[in-house]
């Protein structure tokens, strides 16, 4: 990837260019993956900020991950099952890393150090988070405490930036949501694992099982995989497939009164903010969890890849308090039984109350959050300010 995206350096050199001669360019903003183009940028003298869809906290990670590079010469995978403490961060096992980053022979982790090299010299990066969510991470990362060795710029947390949830008056209504228009509220767990995430046969089957088992209504998005390989974000879905053949038999006919199915996708942001659903258990993509904290949703964490483990964490720390880990997430696979009980608890269970009003909290300060005097409102006028600023002290010169 990073020679792929080098190699373009030529065509965004000359494009900037011409664009310079009929307007003024008075920044550029980059993907946290696309460092190669800082080089460019930089020769244009134009300010450079990054934009990461991750959360604080995965960036802290990062950040603390560097300066850990620079000060050490272990990787993550020595540390076993001893917590390692960062600055910004919970305690954080070397199983809650990103599986491409646990060995600094790894050309993953060379290449994401370098990354993040490039990274630390910008203007500034503009964070899709807000200040309640994420206090600690945010603060260390604006105070420098992730990376002492390098000098870090600006921190602006503009979030959440989440779609929409309103529904087009001209748009055809999918059958998932006139289901949900049918039952009681807060009855209904919605199970969904992002554009990428899905289950061998195997796994699916145990999931149906613990569903039917529990008792509980739920909508379930599927999606098949041909021989999965979880330390792969990318792998081969099958577009079609038959659901008798996939589940347990008789298990749609015993379910239809309280439970439906959907291939591949569903309107996600629609669904978690009806009323008919009282929890989510997700993959854990910042996306997601930034919908399920807007929906007000609790959730039952289930990671599948990248960083989602250290996103699970954040949910799990006591200061959050808005979701509960799927126990054996992290093994060859979840039993029914244990699908069972957290479907049960995240929906009738004493327990769950505590995780529930947390959730409610944070859905009234995400809101807040963007208001006009709200901080990540405040933290964007921050941004344009500063880039004012840069522009008069460039016209200056």
């Amino acid at each position: 990837m990073p020679a792929i995206l080098q190699a373009q350096n030529m065509n965004l050199h000359a494009y900037i260019t011409e664009l310079s001669k009929t307007s003024s360019v008075r920044a550029i903003m980059l993907d946290m993956l696309c460092t190669a183009a800082l080089d460019v940028v930089r020769q244009l003298s134009i300010p450079t900020y990054f934009f990461t869809p991750s959360g604080a906290s995965a960036f802290a990670f990062y950040l603390n991950l560097l300066e850990f590079d620079t000060t050490s010469a272990l990787s993550l995978k020595d540390y076993g099952n001893n917590p390692i403490s960062f600055p910004g961060l919970p305690p954080v096992l070397a199983s809650d890393c990103p599986l491409f980053l646990l060995d600094r022979e790894f050309d993953s982790y060379k290449s994401f150090m370098q990354n993040f090299r490039c990274i630390v010299k910008s203007d500034g990066i503009l964070m899709n988070t807000f200040e309640s969510l994420e206090p600690k991470a945010i603060s260390a990362l604006r105070e420098g405490l992730c990376v002492p060795s390098f000098n870090m710029p600006p921190v602006y947390s503009i979030g959440p930036l989440v779609t929409e949830t309103g529904e087009k008056e001209t748009e055809e209504r999918h059958e998932c949501l006139k289901w949900l228009d049918s039952q009681p509220k807060g009855t209904v767990v919605f199970l969904c694992f992002g554009s990428m995430g899905g289950f061998p046969l195997d796994q699916i089957k145990q999931i149906a099982i613990g569903l039917e088992n529990s008792g509980q209504r739920f909508l379930w998005v599927i999606k098949v995989f041909v021989n999965l390989d979880p330390k792969k974000i990318f792998n081969t879905s099958i577009p079609e497939f038959e659901m008798d053949q996939i589940l347990p038999e008789g298990f749609l006919d015993r379910t239809k009164d309280r439970g439906m199915i959907v291939k591949t996708w569903a309107p996600q942001i629609q669904v978690l903010h009806h009323e008919s659903v009282g929890g989510f258990v997700t993959h854990c993509g910042w996306n997601s969890i930034l919908e399920a904290v807007t929906a007000g949703k609790p959730m039952v964490c289930w990671p599948l890849y990248a960083e989602q483990s250290l996103n699970k964490v954040l949910l799990e720390d006591h200061d959050t308090r808005l979701g509960v880990a799927m126990e054996g997430y992290d093994q060859d696979m979840v039993g029914a039984e244990e699908v069972e009980a957290k479907v049960r608890w995240l929906l009738e269970g004493e327990g769950s109350k505590l995780l529930k009003e947390h959730t409610k909290t944070m859905m009234d300060k995400a809101g807040e959050a963007l208001t006009e005097t709200g901080p990540s409102s405040q933290a964007f006028v921050e941004f344009l300010m500063d880039l004012e600023k840069q522009q008069l002290s460039k016209t200056k010169i």
